[in-house]
């Protein structure tokens, strides 16, 4: 009876349902997620028929190896207790090294464009950095909680040791290349590290050394180099380093106040590249117009005042430090993805969340989710 009784509260322990989650933050969650959906199948249609002769070949793909696996580790994340992960703390920094060194291993590794981001298993690709983002975001957390708020602001116990496992993981990105999604790793470091207690001028020199360390690369990286000028004058070079970002411009303006119509982007004909990844909200906008857009800056803006308001009420340190990390990658890279396609920003290559075509983003994006409302039941 005793080993019973052990048995049941260790598991009410691992699985306890506590109060009640933040039903706010999964009604908005749910609405982008089919907006995405929506807008993904309309934008990926002339692409989904010239390569697979199916219109919808790309939305159901991303339904089957992205929301169907997301729904599933959304659950897993949420009735799961998430103070269970600070025990195995060290395990999901392995955990992100593996991930991020897998693309190197030949024969698994497969390159798309000009990055080796990506495992390529019996003809399914799978991206491992997008994991990562949650899994680092998990260790970090734990290890700013176990090491308190004195360590945290101190320079040679807290700063050193944060820029020494940043760093580590921000090599392994930058090798594949992939500059938009260090960005968004860096950013919600920061985050974390900055609610666990850092001191600010540490965090401000980081980012002068962050920022020349990108100046220096993209002096040297003439890919790198050309995106930033074609941000400068856009139009210096319209049909070179200035092509997506002109076509992407065309695009929105084109959409005025009230779309195109649903299905009716010109943009999409082959003329916009990515326009079922990173340049999706530019066919948004021609086909829904600006209303609708800045309707669905609003899902995000209110998510993210959500997902930062459970980061706020979390009951202990710990779950504040991952709500603060999965709210800040999630939102840093809804605001860089747009800003890029809308010319505010260099072209970094960085999809739009929950909506861009990519099955395991939208199954990491899920499970971050699920971890988040976790948190915000035991508020």
């Amino acid at each position: 009876q005793k080993m019973k009784l052990h048995i049941l509260q260790n598991l009410r322990h691992r699985f306890n349902k506590g109060g009640k989650p933040d039903y706010i933050f999964l009604i908005i969650l749910g609405i982008i997620v089919l907006f995405g959906l929506v807008a993904l199948a309309s934008a990926s249609s002339v692409y989904s028929y010239q390569r697979w002769e199916n219109t919808y070949h790309i939305v159901v793909h991303q339904i089957l190896f992205g929301l169907l696996p997301g729904i599933v580790l959304f659950l897993f994340f949420y009735l799961i207790n998430y103070r269970l992960w600070l025990r195995f703390n060290f395990f999901w920094l392995i955990l992100t090294i593996i991930l991020l060194a897998s693309v190197f291993i030949p024969g698994l590794g497969a390159k798309f464009g000009t990055a080796k981001s990506w495992i390529d298993i019996f003809g399914f690709s799978f991206q491992p950095s997008e994991f990562a983002k949650l899994t680092f975001a998990i260790f970090l957390a734990g290890w700013c909680f176990r090491k308190g708020k004195d360590k945290i602001y101190d320079f040679s116990y807290g700063f050193i040791p944060f820029v020494f496992y940043l760093g580590a993981v921000c090599a392994l990105v930058l090798a594949q290349p992939d500059l938009g999604t260090m960005l968004v790793f860096v950013a919600a470091s920061i985050i974390i590290f900055y609610t666990a207690g850092a001191k600010l001028s540490h965090l401000g020199w980081l980012g002068l050394s962050g920022l020349a360390a990108v100046i220096i690369l993209a002096l040297k990286k003439n890919y790198l180099l050309n995106r930033f000028l074609s941000y400068i004058n856009p139009a210096a070079d319209p049909q070179g380093i200035g092509y997506q970002i002109n076509q992407a411009l065309l695009a929105i303006g084109s959409g005025g106040l009230f779309g195109r119509g649903y299905g009716n982007s010109e943009q999409k004909f082959a003329y916009l590249p990515e326009v079922i990844g990173d340049s999706i909200f530019a066919i948004i906008a021609e086909e829904l117009g600006f209303i609708i857009v800045v309707l669905v800056i609003f899902l995000f803006a209110f998510l993210m005042y959500r997902g930062f308001k459970i980061a706020k009420l979390a009951t202990d340190e710990y779950g504040k430090y991952i709500a603060a990390g999965i709210i800040g990658w999630l939102s840093f890279q809804a605001c860089l993805n747009i800003a890029v396609i809308s010319g505010l920003a260099p072209l970094t290559g960085i999809p739009l969340p929950f909506i861009s075509f990519g099955g395991t983003a939208l199954a990491a994006s899920l499970a971050a989710a699920g971890l988040l409302l976790n948190i915000s039941k035991q508020n």
